[in-house]
């Protein structure tokens, strides 16, 4: 087992789950984590615990959303843990810099916002979602994965995202 891994199971075993239909997620993600001493990086074929970030401007009006080069879609920060990574909040804002090019972001809370399980082309994902605000005076430069990077306003998004993205909009402004 590697430092990812152990954080990976740890914040998953202290997260609460804020619904039924989370808390099943949670538990599937244990039990690939428990089968799978690999389960947290890309090799593992039989899916990967990932990282994700949303990110929200200073004021708290808008999120960062990247058209993805891949799955042409409008999605928030985010992709595969790295052997060098040691926890998985820190695997989502390296991901989230990585892709905003926005350096400082900063985690609204410690814990995740929700978990998102769903199929790419390399194999499924068990997405870890958190939340992180932006500092002030931040410019995004779009990354080689991405087509475009733009700033949504929360009442834009559900026009150009999908329902995993908004529910973690909708967790994110709980938060806030």
């Amino acid at each position: 087992m590697s430092a990812l891994h152990d954080d990976a199971v740890g914040v998953l075993e202290n997260w609460p789950a804020p619904t039924p239909d989370q808390e099943k997620l949670r538990q599937e993600y244990l039990a690939h984590l428990a089968a799978h001493p690999d389960g947290h990086l890309k090799a593992c074929r039989d899916g990967h615990v990932t990282g994700s970030v949303l990110v929200v401007d200073p004021p708290r009006e808008r999120v960062l959303l990247t058209l993805h080069a891949k799955l042409k879609m409008w999605l928030q920060m985010g992709g595969h843990c790295e052997p060098g990574d040691d926890a998985l909040a820190d695997a989502a804002l390296r991901e989230g810099v990585e892709e905003s090019g926005i350096d400082g972001l900063r985690l609204l809370a410690p814990e995740p916002v929700r978990l998102d399980r769903h199929l790419t082309p390399c194999a499924w994902h068990l997405d870890v979602q958190y939340a992180a605000v932006a500092p002030e005076g931040a410019v995004a430069s779009i990354s080689d994965e991405s087509l475009d990077l733009r700033w949504f306003g929360y009442d834009e998004v559900a026009a150009v995202a999908d329902a995993s993205v908004v529910a973690l909009l909708r967790g994110t402004r709980a938060l806030l």
